[in-house]
This record gives C-alpha cells, sequence and structure tokens, in this order.
C-alpha cells in the first residue's frame, strides 16, 4: 500500500502543478479548477491508503458533509459574495491545519500522560513545527474571520481601517510571546497539563494577532488581503504535512503558499505599493466626513440619460468596457453581454479592460465576466488595454472608480498617487455608470467625474444597461 501511496501521491502532485498552470489563464481556468479537484480526490485517497485501518464511517460523514457545504456554496453563493466564500475557505484552511497539528500533539503528549516535554516525545524539528502550525494557522483563521466581517461590511463601520494606538509594538508583543511560549512548550514544558496550556496560549495568541493584523487594512486593500491570507493557508498546511510526515500535504501546502505570495505581490505592484505598506499603512483612512465630504467636491459635472448613451455607442467604432465592483453588485453581467451583442452586430468592436485590483478579490471581474459566456479573448488585461485605449471612441466605465481615477498620474499628494490605473481619458469620450459621486474605497475624490470628457449616468449598473440596450434596438 505504500508504494501505491506514493504512486497516487505523485500524480497528485503533478495534477496540482498542472491546475496551477492552467489557472494562470482564463481560457483554461476550468480545466485547472477541474483538475486541480481531481488531484485532492486522489490525495485523499493516497491517504486513506497509506493510514491503513480506518473508521470509514467518520471519513463518509466528513465527506458528505464537506461536500454538501461547497455545493450549497456553490449554487447559492451570489457573484458579489464570492470574495467573502474565499476569505473563509481560506480561514477554515488555517484552522484545519491547526487543528491536526494540535491533534497530533494531543495524541503522543497529553492523551498518553508523558511526563516529557514535546520535544523528548516528537524530536525537537516536530515541536517546533507544531507550534509554527498552530501559530500561522490561528492567524489565518481570525485574520480571514475578520476580512470576511470587512468584505461583508458588518458591523457597519468594521470596513473602514481601524488604527488602534500602538498597534504595531502590540503586534510585536504578541508574535513574541506566540514564538516564545512555542518554544517553551516544545523544549521546557514537561508534562501533559503544561504542554496542552502552553499550546493552547499559542492558538489564543494567534488568534488575536490575525485580528490585529487586518483591523488597520481598509476596503481597498482587500483583494491583497484575500491573496496573502491565502498563501498563510498554505504555509500553514506545509507545516501540519512535516508534523504528521505527508510529503503530500508539503507539496501542496507549499505550492499554495508560493502561488499565493507571488499574487500579492502581482497585487500589490499593480497598485504601486509595497507589502508592508498594505498591512501596515491603514490605507483608505480618511477623517470623520471626510469621505462625504470628498462627494461634494466637484465642479460642473455633465450627466445625461440611458437615450444619449447609447448614441454615443452606436456611433462609436471601438468601445471598451470598464468593470469595477458596481457591475458585480447589480449582477449586470449578462446584459452587458447582451449590450455588446448588439454592438457587435453592427460591426463595433467591444472588448473589457481587466484592472488587477477591480472587485474585492484577485480575478473577480474575469470570473463575473465569464459566466455571461463573454469570449477570453476580449478580456484585456491592464497591460495590454491601456495601449489600446488611444484608439477607443467610448469608454464605459461600469461601477470602477479608484482604478480609473487620474489623480493617480496627476496628483502627487494623493492617496493613490503612482498606482497604475486604465486611462480612460485617452478615449474620445467616456460614460460613468454610477449611482452617485460617492469615493470608492480609497475615499478620494475622482476628478473623472467632472472632466469635460466625461458623461454620468446616474443609475444601478443593470438598471442603466437595460435602458441602454432597449434605447439601441430603437436606433436602426
Amino acid at each position: 500500500m505504500s508504494g501505491l501511496s506514493a504512486l497516487l501521491y505523485l500524480i497528485s502532485a503533478a495534477l496540482f502543478i498542472l491546475a496551477l498552470k492552467g489557472l494562470t489563464k482564463i481560457r483554461s481556468a476550468r480545466r485547472g479548477n477541474g483538475l486541480a479537484s481531481l488531484a485532492m480526490l486522489i490525495a485523499i485517497i493516497a491517504t486513506v491508503l497509506e493510514i491503513g485501518l480506518v473508521d470509514y464511517r467518520y471519513i463518509l460523514i466528513g465527506l458528505v458533509i464537506g461536500s454538501s457545504i461547497g455545493l450549497f456554496a456553490a449554487l447559492k453563493v451570489q457573484m458579489t459574495e464570492m470574495p467573502e466564500m474565499v476569505a473563509l475557505f481560506n480561514g477554515c484552511g488555517g484552522a484545519a491545519s491547526a487543528l491536526v497539528a494540535m491533534s497530533t500533539l494531543w495524541l503522543a503528549v497529553i492523551e498518553t500522560g508523558s511526563p516529557l516535554t514535546a520535544a523528548a516525545v516528537l524530536g525537537g524539528a516536530s515541536a517546533m513545527t507544531i507550534s509554527l502550525s498552530v501559530l500561522i494557522g490561528g492567524v489565518t483563521f481570525s485574520g480571514s474571520i475578520i476580512a470576511f466581517l470587512k468584505l461583508r461590511g458588518t458591523p457597519r463601520k468594521i470596513g473602514d481601517p481601524i488604527l488602534l494606538p500602538g498597534r504595531h509594538v502590540i503586534n510585536a508583543i504578541l508574535l513574541l510571546a506566540a514564538l516564545g511560549m512555542g518554544y517553551w512548550f516544545a523544549f521546557i514544558g514537561a508534562g501533559d497539563f503544561e504542554v496542552a496550556v502552553a499550546c493552547v496560549l499559542v492558538l489564543v495568541l494567534a488568534l488575536v494577532l490575525g485580528v490585529m493584523l487586518v483591523l488597520p487594512i481598509g476596503g481597498a486593500d482587500m483583494p491583497v488581503v484575500i491573496s496573502l491570507l491565502n498563501s498563510y493557508s498554505g504555509i500553514a498546511a506545509a507545516a501540519t504535512g512535516f508534523v504528521i510526515s505527508n510529503s503530500m500535504l508539503i507539496i501542496a501546502g507549499a505550492l499554495v503558499g508560493a502561488s499565493g505570495l507571488i499574487l500579492t505581490m502581482i497585487m500589490c505592484r499593480a497598485m504601486n505599493r509595497s507589502l508592508a505598506n498594505v498591512i501596515f499603512g491603514g490605507f483608505g483612512a480618511v477623517p470623520e466626513g471626510a469621505a462625504a465630504g470628498a462627494s461634494r467636491d466637484y465642479g460642473p459635472v455633465r450627466s445625461g440619460g440611458p437615450e444619449e448613451a447609447a448614441m454615443l455607442l452606436d456611433a462609436a467604432e471601438r468601445v471598451m468596457v470598464i468593470p469595477g465592483y458596481g457591475l458585480a453588485v447589480a449582477q449586470a453581467q449578462h446584459i452587458v453581454k447582451e449590450m455588446a451583442d448588439i454592438l457587435e452586430q453592427r460591426g463595433i468592436v467591444v472588448d473589457y479592460a481587466i484592472h488587477p485590483v477591480a472587485g474585492r478579490m484577485p480575478g473577480h471581474m474575469n470570473v463575473l465576466l465569464a459566466e455571461a459566456d463573454i469570449p477570453y479573448e476580449h478580456l484585456l488585461e491592464m497591460e495590454r488595454a491601456n495601449p489600446e485605449m488611444k484608439n477607443i471612441d467610448v469608454a464605459l466605465v461600469l461601477g470602477a472608480n479608484d482604478v480609473v481615477n487620474p489623480a493617480a498620474d496627476n496628483d502627487p499628494t494623493s492617496p493613490i498617487a503612482g498606482m497604475p490605473i486604465i486611462p480612460v481619458l485617452d478615449a474620445r469620450s467616456v460614460i460613468v455608470v454610477k449611482r452617485s459621486l460617492s469615493p470608492g474605497f480609497a475615499g478620494i475624490k475622482n476628478p473623472l467625474f467632472e472632466h469635460e470628457k466625461t458623461m454620468m449616468l446616474f443609475m444601478d449598473a443593470k438598471k442603466a444597461l437595460q435602458e441602454v440596450v432597449g434605447e439601441l434596438k430603437e436606433i436602426k
């Protein structure tokens, strides 16, 4: 059985790598997701074979419960809630890693009533790896719960950066205390009671640290936080793999940890921010009432209606759609596809410019538009879309704000100064569909709204596009 398990682990590892490769492109993402699911199934089967004598009733019960939760989430969770679901899944991964590591400690030291230290029973490396797994898993779990609440917006104020006085000192103390306690229960604390108490204290300190790390981070940085927590969950899983000597868990955890970190750095580069600035900067924190004031601090704004928007679109040769979170909230992806079909039947080229941090998680807009069966070749990443903007007749901004804010290029004092944006003002005309002049996640004014090229369409994205489609059908 051990030889068969090793072979299955090898196949599973290869499939995981192929799955990651597939997930790098929109066209192959569905296949990559399927390969990852198959790889996980093979890994589970191999692990059960390696363990040997197990009670399959509990395994089947867990399989049924877990599959039911996953099926419910896949069928019922709205596209706007996908970031929250990803945050919860990250947290579950961290919690699972911490619990498996703690169960190993329980079986080897606590349940046996051993009077020795954890290092004496398990070995120094395993004992310290348990403490790291509990620490990273705990931080991932509580941090993911706070990220979930920030994305959900309940309670109301939690979405804003919460900057506690002396938070950096507190975080440093919590981290040092957790590491010190982990060392103590691994090498110094002897006996089942001392080891158990020390391990629980590591978990408690980790949970508090996770909360403290994510509380100061604002909604604008949530895509980065989601990918970083995903990396944490992979690192915790890899550490747990060392604890239980499972090579497949080490490989899978390392893949998730590395890919999550790479994605985090890509997201940071897309915002022209360092990772340290994201974690410690409290980006998006504004004085009380400043955000509300920013929404009123505009000069003359040209607004129009669906009929004018339809006439502009019908007269264009090329249209670039720039989607944002407002599109996801309105669930307008299918009506966008209907509008694009009408325009394309009239010989108008319609493409979509995707900013890396549009939405609330990496790839949010790609998934949203792919759900509406918009052809992959029309989904242009920012690097491809930006050079094309000067050839665009109409840039249609749907619920995006910060990612098209020209202050990033023109105002060196702006909080988003230097952040790469989609330069919609390079197009001949701009239509912005937005319910109001309220600021985006960054909490700052957007000069685009008052530019002479811009026509504001103050409506819900779905309703606005439905009326635009109706007007387009009237134009012969």
